[in-house]
């Protein structure tokens, strides 16, 4: 049976429209860096690469390798993690864009999907991917449903909480998990999961 994470893991990316407290554990992921307005071509490039990379692993087994531990699954989604920037001014932006994997893929295992898609779909930007661990730990999060310009309204919900809750962010980062294609679902109907990793004052 395919592993859905929509069904096995519905706290951590199918939350509710109001800010929660969440415990994060450790993930792996492909990422790779950018600065700049999301808007322009440098970050779809970045993403076509991380699906290239991600698509690598999934396709494995029906390339004559399998890695230990292989099973069916869903493919992740889309996650950034934003600096703190100015949100008038999108040419400001830093981020770091990545898409999670499965406990299997090792270190070992996402340098041979490197190496291969490096050989059949060769990129200049493959050269900046990188495979990381990653641990939120405690968190803030909600589910922000709208256009990604009405995000701050949602922000602003997640800080009044975490002021009544006795918690500060511990960066000035921000995580958002895109759970939406904007080219298929109107902007109004958009699903992003916000979260803030915090600790208690």
């Amino acid at each position: 049976m395919k592993y859905e994470w929509k069904k096995q893991e519905k706290a951590l990316y199918l939350p509710k429209p109001e800010p929660q407290i969440i415990s994060v554990p450790k993930q792996r992921f492909f990422a790779i860096k950018g600065k700049g307005n999301p808007n322009e071509a440098g970050f779809a490039e970045r993403i076509g690469v991380l699906y290239s990379l991600v698509y690598a692993v999934r396709m494995m087994p029906k390339t004559g390798f399998s890695p230990d531990g292989f099973f069916e699954y869903t493919v992740y989604p889309l996650e950034g993690v934003w600096e703190g920037t100015d949100a008038t001014d999108k040419n400001s932006f830093r981020y770091t864009i990545m898409i999670r994997q499965p406990e299997f893929v090792t270190h070992e295992v996402a340098a041979r999907a490197l190496e291969n898609t490096q050989r059949k779909k060769p990129h200049p930007l493959l050269a900046e991917a990188f495979f990381c661990e990653i641990e939120d730990g405690l968190s803030v999060q909600m589910m922000h449903i709208g256009d990604y310009d009405s995000e701050p309204a949602s922000f602003a919900a997640m800080k009044a909480f975490m002021e009544n809750n006795g918690l500060v962010r511990r960066s000035d980062e921000h995580r958002e998990i895109y759970l939406s294609d904007p080219s298929k679902v109107e902007k109004d109907k958009l699903k992003t999961v916000l979260r803030y990793c915090v600790k208690e004052i």
